[in-house]
């Protein structure tokens, strides 16, 4: 079903709504943030069985930070990889000989 278009009971179908990933990502590792001062600030969350805890919470900010980084360099660069390949000057001369 496209955007804007009848579905099949007839009602119209919502618009797309545009949402940039690197707020998404960078609202994901706030939370992750506010989740480790919690488990760090109670005690009770952090020992015994639970006290791998702490270190979810800082994958969850590490994973989040890699991601952020990623989307705001322009998802790897992907928009230029389609363009064509330039090749130095010194490449194509040693390809001569």
């Amino acid at each position: 079903m496209t955007s804007g278009s009848k579905g099949e009971q007839g009602t119209d179908a919502p618009d797309l709504v545009r949402v940039r990933a690197d707020r998404v990502a960078a609202a994901g590792m706030i939370l992750w943030a506010v989740a480790l001062v919690v488990v760090l600030a109670v005690p009770s969350l952090r020992t015994g069985d639970r006290d791998w805890w702490p270190w979810a919470c800082v994958s969850g900010l590490a994973v989040g930070a890699l991601g952020w980084v990623y989307l705001r360099r322009g998802r790897g660069n992907a928009a230029d990889a389609d363009a064509p390949i330039r090749v130095p000057d010194a490449v194509r001369r040693v390809g001569e000989r």
